[in-house]
């Protein structure tokens, strides 16, 4: 079979599936199990493959059928221009964040900021793009699970910024030190737990205690705008993703909680509510 029969074979089976993007994913697949670039694929898109490489190759698209994201299967993913290398114990980042970092930069840029603070780290997608872009800032990048911040230790290493980045095994706030912190930025679980349940074979895949936000999808931020106050430097911001639906609910908390100001939301690429920026009242 060659690479273009091979491919094209892949992209009807994960159609049948309902897999999304099924014609990139069968490619992305076949660049990997090759170890090639796209325009290799083009040129040579008749080279028969080796009956070992097609039995790995439709190995993987079943294994794709059955809902494993490609990125667990090549263990990369690309965020802010840089590779991160992600398994089934962290959240896939997902360029929607990279309005998140895009922001955090701005703000960090505008106070000049020196230390911030990451919570819900996961991979360190976000910790590890604010010390790549932003070298003269040390960020300590916090998370509950080890497995996580294992990963996320080693992506710092793999984009030479461990060196400016302290991280922390944490329920939140409860093991950080008492020190305050120029920015707080968090990605956290925002899903409703009810319907974690009836998202995509691919997300379920996915480490539940990265989606899982409580009932209303809510818990963490509620935990988290109330004690982020005590962290923060005086007018120092608090930057959070935020589900593309809970704008109203997150900005009644923020008020609700009387402690910050100067309040606003950007919306993502799709033109989704995304993130909120707010600062500390002193």
């Amino acid at each position: 079979m060659t690479i273009k029969e091979a491919i094209n074979k892949a992209t009807m089976n994960l159609k049948t599936e309902n897999i999304e993007e099924p014609k990139l994913k069968a490619r992305l697949l076949m660049q990997f199990i090759l170890k090639q670039t796209r325009q290799y694929l083009i040129i040579y898109d008749e080279q028969k493959l080796t009956p070992k490489q097609e039995e790995k190759y439709f190995h993987h698209i079943e294994d794709m059928k059955n809902g494993v994201p490609l990125q667990h299967i090549t263990h990369k993913q690309e965020f802010m221009k840089m590779d991160f290398y992600v398994d089934d114990k962290v959240l896939i980042p997902r360029p929607d964040t990279e309005v998140l970092v895009e922001e955090v930069l701005k703000v960090a840029e505008r106070i000049n900021a020196r230390k911030i603070l990451d919570l819900c780290t996961g991979s360190g997608a976000i910790a590890i793009s604010l010390a790549k872009y932003r070298e003269n800032c040390q960020i300590t990048a916090v998370d509950i699970s080890q497995e996580a911040l294992n990963v996320a230790k080693k992506n710092a290493r793999k984009n030479d910024v461990d060196k400016q980045i302290v991280f922390c095994l944490s329920d939140l706030f409860e093991d950080v030190s008492k020190e305050k912190y120029d920015i707080i930025v968090s990605n956290p679980p925002y899903i409703k737990k009810e319907i974690v349940k009836t998202l995509d074979k691919e997300v379920q895949k996915e480490p539940r205690i990265a989606l899982d936000g409580g009932k209303d999808g809510l818990d963490f931020y509620r935990k988290i705008l109330h004690q982020s106050h005590q962290f923060l430097m005086s007018k120092g911001y608090l930057c959070l993703e935020i589900g593309y639906d809970q704008k109203t609910a997150i900005k009644a908390l923020i008020e609700q909680e009387g402690k910050y100001q100067e309040t606003y939301s950007k919306k993502d690429l799709c033109g989704k509510d995304r993130i909120f920026v707010t600062k500390r009242k002193d």
